[in-house]
């Protein structure tokens, strides 16, 4: 209330703002998750489990990788609660700050040398925390944007947030890449791989800063002055809401399992079966990486044009016929990884593009936190968690071109999930009652 007795007007988010706010808090998030990917690879199967069977540390350290998968829906379901039920803006300030110190609590843990069995008992401790705030993170930044945009371009509005998983990467990998650059083996691992983790600290106080200056979003303030607000909105999602639950799991799980075969299990295979240098792959993956976010605008534009369920169905098409020519493409030497990179990465970012929107779209102002945040999580555990450990079984017992047929299966899934569903394109967030 003013001086006048007369209610103060709601404070209203710049565009500028909302799209920095949810850019910047996902490409933090992402960065996290993707330096403990990297490391999982390079680095903690050497410094956190028994170094007498290298096959098996990497096999254990890709398994505490996939710790955070099951974490995410928890994350999803303790954050979506306090996000549905109190707003978006503090919901999104407390994920962001689970995240950031479980991945500097990673950089200051000793190792299997110094203490043992508790190092990796540790390490996924802290592997879980990171995934925790994942869980929370990622609906809040799409449902920062999408709630704020106006008519016509949810979508666009939408793909900011998405921007952040290249961003992250790109920055993940870069100094990944130059500490090996800079550094000797023996003093990367001595204490260079810590770097990436304790550097979160200043990009997790940068995002905080951003965070706490943005106002609650149009859509939450609407429905909280028509008092739609549910008791236990995760109840309420698989009561109600289970078509789209079960839907928007599907429809996100090629996009998983296609991500981390491009990143985790790529830069596990070409390091070790191909034999090529990390510094190298890491390069490799990077040059990768640019198609990954230049095709993520790209998507969100045709999502707004001619919808989302028919942007998706034509890119989870081409994402199945990719999956039976990957394994030789990536096999022909150097110029084929570069190529089987570039395509993957580039059709990642055309099925990333519009995933946030259309998975918010499904359900409606009061639990659309909840549902969206379960929907990409729970396709993260079915579609990526395990995906470069089967990968890496599938490669070494029947050859990679399992792990091509396997990837075709997961677009093909995604592609039946689209045909169900319904177009989003043209719902009012503020009315949608999802199916």
């Amino acid at each position: 209330m003013n001086q006048t007795g007369v209610a103060a007007p709601a404070a209203i988010n710049s565009p500028g703002r909302v799209l920095f706010a949810s850019l910047i808090g996902t490409t933090i998030e992402f960065f996290d998750f993707y330096i403990y990917a990297t490391a999982a690879v390079l680095v903690f199967p050497k410094l956190f489990f028994p170094s007498g069977d290298p096959a098996s540390a990497i096999l254990s350290s890709l398994a505490t990788f996939a710790i955070a998968f099951f974490a995410r829906p928890i994350g999803s379901a303790l954050f979506g609660h306090f996000g549905d039920r109190i707003g978006r803006k503090a919901t999104l300030v407390a994920a962001l700050l689970t995240m950031g110190i479980s991945t500097v609590a990673i950089g200051m843990l000793p190792t299997y040398a110094q203490i043992g069995t508790m190092a990796p008992l540790l390490l996924a401790l802290c592997r879980f925390g990171q995934g925790l705030g994942l869980g929370g993170e990622w609906g809040g930044a799409v449902l920062l944007a999408t709630e704020n945009a106006p008519p016509g371009k949810r979508a666009w509005y939408g793909m900011f947030p998405q921007l952040g998983a290249p961003l992250g990467f790109i920055c993940s990998g870069g100094i990944f890449l130059a500490l090996s650059e800079t550094l000797t083996d023996a003093q990367f691992f001595a204490f260079g791989w810590r770097i990436p983790f304790l550097v979160s600290a200043v990009l997790v106080l940068m995002g905080l800063y951003v965070r706490l200056k943005i106002s609650e979003t149009p859509v939450f303030r609407r429905a909280l002055e028509h008092h739609e607000r549910v008791s236990v909105p995760m109840f309420n999602v698989f009561k109600l809401h289970t078509k789209a639950l079960v839907l928007g799991t599907l429809i996100a799980v090629a996009t998983f399992v296609l991500f981390y075969l491009m990143t985790v299990f790529a830069l596990s295979w070409g390091t070790t079966a191909l034999g090529y240098p990390r510094q190298q792959f890491l390069m490799i993956q990077l040059f990768g990486i640019l198609f990954f976010a230049a095709t993520i605008p790209w998507s969100a534009k045709l999502a707004d044009r001619h919808g989302r369920r028919r942007t998706l169905m034509w890119v989870s098409g081409a994402i199945a016929v990719f999956g039976f020519v990957m394994a030789p493409m990536f096999q022909a030497g150097l110029p084929g990884v570069m190529v089987t990179l570039a395509i993957g990465l580039a059709l990642m970012g055309l099925t990333y593009g519009p995933l946030g929107t259309i998975l918010s779209e499904l359900f409606p102002t009061a639990v659309r936190y909840t549902g969206a945040s379960l929907t990409f999580n729970l396709a993260g555990i079915v579609g990526a968690s395990l995906a470069p450990y089967i990968a890496t079984y599938l490669a070494k017992t029947y050859g990679l071109q399992a792990v091509g047929y396997y990837l075709a299966i997961a677009a093909l899934v995604t592609l039946a999930a689209l045909w169900l569903s319904r177009e989003t394109r043209d719902d009012d967030l503020a009315t949608t009652r999802g199916d």
